[in-house]
């Protein structure tokens, strides 16, 4: 085997994109050089760097919700209205639904820099629960609103009752 020059880069810890000659580290064609983004653990670092970044989002996501929906309750409660929680209980299901899709993309980019199958089972399982929670969550906040806008409007026609013969 050839001895390399210092500083050569070899082609097992490179990751690039686009078509690359299997031989890259053996050709020293500076053309394809440029097709050589980062090195493996350079990319690396930079994915787990923005991964932290991604999950940090979704937990300040879910935390600002949470503030947001305790404020919202602790006015609610000296109201006597049944429906003075449902925005509340609205607000923080948005939130979570919102928080829990920054952890899936955290997750999803995790398991995009060293895709084994024992990540992308991993990411399958979590993927599933996660997108379970969501439309769980997504169908709950619906019906919520359904429930408020009726209420709302049994209310206002209570309130101001139309003109009936």
């Amino acid at each position: 085997m050839p001895a390399r020059a210092a500083g050569a880069v070899s082609a097992a810890n490179v990751v690039s994109f686009g078509a690359v000659p299997a031989n890259i580290a053996d050709s020293g064609s500076t053309s394809t050089r440029a097709l050589e983004i980062l090195p493996e653990e350079s990319l690396r670092s930079a994915v787990d760097l923005l991964v932290r970044l991604v999950e940090a989002a979704g937990a300040g996501v879910i935390f600002i919700g949470a503030v947001i929906a305790v404020t919202g309750f602790v006015r609610a409660l000296p109201r006597r209205d049944p429906d003075a929680f449902v925005p509340v209980r609205l607000t923080l299901g948005r939130f979570l639904a919102l928080g829990l899709e920054f952890q899936l993309a955290s997750d999803i980019l995790r398991t995009a820099i060293s895709p084994s199958y024992e990540e992308i089972g991993k990411l399958a399982a979590i993927a599933a629960i996660r997108t379970a929670l969501n439309y769980f969550l997504a169908r709950e906040v619906a019906e919520e609103q359904r429930v408020l806008n009726r209420n709302r409007a049994a209310r206002t026609d209570i309130e101001s009752p139309g003109d009936s013969p």
